[in-house]
């Protein structure tokens, strides 16, 4: 089991899309949508990026998200919490006061201190959190990530999202015209 789930992956990539403003803010099913990720999984991870402060919801139509504060001030630590939660990497489960030897009644010098092993799994948790607070949204999107993005690529996205956006607001139009002559019919 990968100690950072998919859920993160999903998030990281969903937010990259809102780095550069869009015109109208895109709603988690067209994040979801352009990269082919489950609507509704995206969804719940969007609700929980919401309540950490990391993007704000507009209702309606013409809803959507955007970032909630600058992409440089929002790590991926912050993402990866917000997701999954703090937890930790290793869960000392302290084997070594169940010594065979000591009968059910392990000696105090057994389990004094940090357990060596439990130790080492601490120290790797905080260079693994330290690395991930020095990596922001901001620095993915300008990173290796965004080398070897063709120039246009930016203009394409924005255009899927404009056309997805136009043909939400055509379909609202489109069902008030026909619940107006619906009423008229009556």
């Amino acid at each position: 089991m990968a100690y950072i789930g998919t859920g993160v992956e999903y998030a990281l990539h969903c937010l990259l899309f809102l780095v550069a403003p869009l015109e109208q803010p895109p709603s988690s099913r067209d994040l979801a949508d352009i990269q082919g990720v489950p609507a509704a999984f995206v969804a719940k991870i969007f609700s929980r990026l919401e309540k950490a402060g990391i993007v704000e919801a507009s209702g309606g139509i013409r809803g959507g998200y955007r970032l909630a504060r600058p992409a440089g001030d929002i790590s991926v630590l912050d993402v990866m919490d917000a997701v999954e939660g703090q937890k930790a990497l290793f869960d000392c489960q302290e084997v070594r006061s169940r010594c065979a030897l000591f009968d059910d009644n392990p000696p105090k010098w057994a389990n004094r201190g940090v357990c060596g092993i439990h130790a080492v799994m601490l120290n790797a948790q905080q260079v693994m959190r330290a690395e991930l607070a020095k990596s922001s949204l901001a620095s993915l999107a300008a990173g290796p990530m965004g080398k070897g993005i063709p120039e246009g690529f930016a203009g394409e996205v924005k255009v899927w999202f404009a056309e997805r956006q136009a043909a939400r607001e055509g379909a609202r139009i489109d069902g008030m015209r026909a619940r107006s002559a619906a009423r008229q019919d009556d």
